[in-house]
């Protein structure tokens, strides 16, 4: 029932990944990147109805692009895609399983809890328009050492922060702050690997002014590599502006594997 997908999947599995969210689905322009990736898995009932792609990273798995064909839809078909993939997490030793689910879709978030999957914590995601600056004032960081900063994004996906992540960083000028009266926010600066000219940015804000030093940054950072769009993903609030835009907000799901 659940084998590895095939190149000659692609268009049944398009067939029901064309209206998933209020604008479409993404999993077209991704398709080809998690079949070269491996651990994308599709649900079987003479043909494809449900799609699900894996990610490892360290000790934990990431769980992406889970569909269902709404023809077969309330058979757990996407309960045991996801079974199917913490099993083979277990076995390469992974401890923890971890998910990302729009705030809104509780059809999503009730199968996930279903799973024993538990809300870890709520991201929000805006767009920031590029745009020549010159005025902001933020310094390349030579350490991090803040206990928040447990996970950065890196192509919409979650992945742990450790030593050699954060001393790679550094060496390529990704990490960035901004310091006023003794508060600090940082930002982490990853390329889209599957679209392009797009600069993700995990954002760990602590003040509205020295957020505003690192937006400024972006704006300009984008200008300068030709980069046609920021997205911008963070715990927390921000004040939204002419070229600041709220999208959406999402829950980080966890779930112990142990």
């Amino acid at each position: 029932m659940i084998r590895n997908a095939k190149p000659s999947d692609k268009l049944q599995v398009l067939k029901f990944c064309q209206n998933t969210f209020s604008w479409g689905d993404y999993v077209e322009h991704v398709w080809d990147f998690w079949l070269n990736e491996d651990l994308l898995f599709v649900y079987e009932k003479q043909f494809p109805v449900g799609l699900c792609h894996a990610f490892f990273s360290e000790n934990q798995i990431w769980i992406e692009g889970i569909r269902v064909d709404s023809n077969f839809r309330k058979q757990k078909i996407a309960s045991e895609l996801v079974n199917h993939i913490e099993l083979l997490g277990k076995r390469d030793g992974a401890l923890f399983s971890f998910m990302l689910i729009d705030v809104e879709n509780s059809i999503s978030l009730s199968m996930a809890k279903s799973l024993n999957y538990e809300i870890f914590q709520t991201w929000n995601f805006y767009s920031l328009e590029p745009k020549k600056n010159s005025n902001f004032h933020i310094t390349f960081a030579n350490f991090l050492d803040d206990p928040t900063c447990t996970h950065y994004v890196k192509s919409w996906r979650w992945l742990p922060i450790d030593d050699t992540i954060i001393s790679e960083f550094i060496q390529q000028n990704k990490i960035i702050q901004s310091k006023i009266n003794n508060v600090t926010s940082t930002a982490i600066l990853s390329d889209s690997e599957h679209f392009e000219k797009t600069l993700i940015v995990t954002l760990f804000s602590s003040s509205h002014k020295t957020t505003s030093q690192i937006m400024l940054f972006l704006q300009n950072h984008a200008i300068q590599n030709n980069y046609t769009r920021i997205q911008i993903l963070t715990k927390e609030k921000l004040q939204n502006s002419d070229l600041l835009e709220h999208k959406l907000s999402f829950h980080l799901l966890r779930k112990n594997l142990c």
